[in-house]
């Protein structure tokens, strides 16, 4: 089986934020002082496992856990275990994860030894001071040690770099040379307008068009056909190891090939990261319906997935998204 939506494209991809928590309250993500959800308010694991499972019989194949941080989140290696099995009794391929890193020292070995074998890390800058300054409290040590584990434990690892205005744009060459002798791949993304955090977003917003032809100067790109299954658009170079990545929603769009759909912590399925249209899945699960009326509403929704997301930003029109990214997830 498979979920194709009204533009016939073929949806194989789920990203299921598990917690709207986190350990950091990175300044693009999120206020400093946020006011995270109650507990009841968001899905059990038990809740998270039926809803992929309903997804994984309608022809979903890979699975991306997000937060917040996932890695905060209670018991959380149960369900990821739960999920490795279903890739030998389903058609369920992929188990991967994006993290912050600050915790993956401590689970590093769990995540392999249960399925995970690739990680998307989120980091926007390799200064300590700086990096302290972007997560308002973070220690960048954490990070480094993370990442070190989790390739010593055999993951492969990708680092995703914001590019923030007047903040990391001076940094972009340096993060490319230390992602290459680390033989990591690095993806940069642009500033995406999800709810005002406690700096405007145009204010934080740069263009990846510019910063690339700025690097193709140095590096003299050549287009790779290597697909993540995510959105990023990835380049190769004689002078680098590594490949790199770039994902901008604003500046060269890319909704034509999207094959994702996201599950909030608070199990509202939006069809578009750029769109604030949902389906709320925590009612229909706590009302107890049937796995064969979840399924009918997955494919509704697929129905009414939109051609393209809505994200705007400039001086005279700023359309954001009515939530928080730690809210729907990466």
């Amino acid at each position: 089986m498979e979920l194709i939506d009204q533009y016939l494209r073929k949806v194989n991809y789920l990203r299921v934020s598990v917690t709207d928590r986190c350990d950091l309250r990175c300044v693009y993500c999120m206020k400093e002082k946020m006011q995270f959800l109650p507990r009841k308010d968001i899905l059990t694991l038990e809740e998270i496992e039926r809803l992929c499972d309903n997804f994984i019989d309608l022809g979903v194949e890979k699975i991306r856990l997000t937060g917040g941080e996932p890695l905060v989140r209670s018991d959380i290696i149960k369900l990821i275990k739960k999920l490795n099995y279903k890739k030998s009794t389903t058609k369920l391929k992929e188990i991967t994860l994006t993290t912050n890193g600050t915790l993956l020292k401590k689970f590093a070995k769990e995540l392999k030894i249960n399925g995970v074998n690739r990680i998307n890390v989120s980091l926007d800058t390799i200064n300590p001071e700086k990096y302290n300054q972007i997560t308002r409290f973070g220690n960048i040590n954490k990070v480094f040690d993370g990442i070190n584990e989790a390739i010593n434990e055999g993951i492969k690892i990708k680092i995703n770099t914001v590019v923030i205005k007047n903040f990391n744009e001076n940094e972009i060459e340096d993060l490319i040379n230390w992602t290459n002798s680390k033989k990591i791949d690095l993806t940069f993304i642009e500033v995406m307008p999800m709810d005002e955090t406690d700096v405007s977003r145009e204010y934080q917003f740069t263009s990846l068009t510019e910063i690339f032809n700025n690097l193709n100067k140095i590096y003299n790109f050549k287009k790779s056909n290597h697909n993540t299954g995510g959105p990023a658009r990835f380049y190769i170079s004689d002078n680098l190891s590594v490949k790199i990545g770039f994902i901008s929603p604003l500046t060269n769009n890319f909704c034509a090939s999207c094959n994702r759909v996201r599950i909030s912590s608070t199990g509202k399925l939006f069809m578009c990261l750029g769109q604030n249209d949902y389906v709320d899945f925590m009612d229909i699960m706590r009302k107890d319906y049937s796995d064969n009326y979840i399924k009918e509403k997955i494919k509704l929704a697929l129905n009414i997935k939109p051609k393209n997301h809505d994200f705007m930003i400039g001086s005279k029109i700023n359309q954001y998204m009515k939530r928080h990214m730690n809210v729907t997830g990466g």
